[in-house]
This record gives structure tokens, C-alpha cells and sequence, in this order.
């Protein structure tokens, strides 16, 4: 899949319309996600399941891309905005809970972009935000370039998310929270998993 999230964020509406017309077609986007791949959709379909006029989709976003991208950009935001400040200042496991119980919480969501046809971008959405607010950061050990852990640390949590919501499985978030605390949390930040992550 091509594409990126790099494009701007757009200016929210403030008409009371637009507002509705917007959130309809997020709502739209996300539910359609859930049944086909991000390619296979068109704006169309995008639209008319969200009961707006095609031409008003244009008077929001110019293609498809940039709806998800204002998705997946806001989400991915809140995500990191609570999880990566206090992951070196506190105790990392409970930032890492943190960050699935907000997954558990939007799973519907989170699904969509995780494991829907969009995945590979907001993969790369992910990584790229991951960077920006880890760039000042030295939290790697020495021997490991501070950019390949940002990229290995945030791909390895973004596939484990996709895995626990792409399954039927018993795990709940404290379960998830563990297990990638224990398999990436933990050893790329030199944390010592026994005095953070309680037993499973």
C-alpha cells in the first residue's frame, strides 16, 4: 500500500453542519474499514455511508487519504502524547498498561487502524510521530542507534497491538500490558521487568 500521514492537519470546522459532516465521515471511513481493505474503498462509498453529498467530502479533504490521515494522526497522537513522557520518568509498565487499556477503550478504533487495510500507513504514521517525540531523548542503551530502537521499539508495540485485536483471544489489557513490557518495553530501555511488571 502507498501513501503516507505527513499532510497537514486540517482546521476543524466550526459551523455546526460541518461538524456533523465531518465527524459522519470519520465514522464512515472506520466502520468501511472494517469490512474492506483502505484501497478498496472510494470516496463514494465513503460518503454515501455517511449520508453526505459527495461533493461535500471535497469540502473537507481532497482525497480519501487525507480523512484518514486526520484519523489515525489525532489517535496516534492522544496515544503516544500519554504513554511516551512518563514511559522514562515513572514506572514504564505502568505507562505501558496505559497505553492498552486506551487500545481496550477505542478498541473498535484501534482495530480499524491496526488491522484494517490502512495498517501500513498508520504503521508509518506511528514510527514518524514515535520519532519526533522521542528525538532529544537518549533512551536506548549505547550500543543501539536511538533511531533503530525508536523504529523497532514502536513497530514491535504496533504489532503486538495489531495481534491481541486482530484475534479472538482471552488476553485483556493488564495481560497484553505485560507481555510487551516484558518482550520490548523493558529490554530496549534497560528497565528491570521484575521490579515493574507484576506476575500474569
Amino acid at each position: 500500500m502507498e501513501g503516507t500521514l505527513t499532510s497537514p492537519k486540517r482546521a476543524m470546522p466550526t459551523d455546526a453542519r460541518q461538524i456533523r459532516s465531518r465527524k459522519a465521515l470519520n465514522s464512515a471511513l472506520l466502520a468501511l474499514l472494517e469490512e474492506r481493505s483502505f484501497d478498496q474503498l472510494t470516496i463514494r462509498e465513503i460518503t454515501a455511508r455517511a449520508g453526505t453529498g459527495y461533493a461535500t467530502f471535497f469540502r473537507h479533504y481532497p482525497d480519501k487519504e487525507a480523512l484518514l490521515s486526520d484519523i489515525a494522526t489525532d489517535e496516534i497522537g492522544n496515544l503516544l502524547a500519554m504513554t511516551v513522557p512518563v514511559l522514562y520518568e515513572s514506572n514504564s509498565y505502568e505507562s505501558t498498561l496505559a497505553l492498552c487499556r486506551y487500545v481496550a477503550d477505542h478498541a473498535r478504533l484501534w482495530s480499524a487502524l491496526l488491522t484494517g487495510g490502512a495498517a501500513a500507513i498508520v504503521r508509518e504514521e506511528f514510527i514518524r510521530q514515535a520519532r519526533a517525540l522521542v528525538e532529544e531523548a537518549r533512551t536506548t542503551p549505547e550500543w543501539l542507534p536511538s533511531d533503530l530502537g525508536v523504529v523497532h521499539g514502536t513497530g514491535s508495540t504496533f504489532d503486538i497491538l495489531a495481534w491481541w485485536l486482530g484475534q479472538e483471544n482471552d488476553l485483556d489489557a493488564k495481560d497484553v500490558a505485560t507481555i510487551l513490557h516484558r518482550l520490548v518495553i523493558a529490554p530496549l530501555i534497560g528497565d528491570k521487568v521484575e521490579k515493574r511488571a507484576p506476575a500474569p
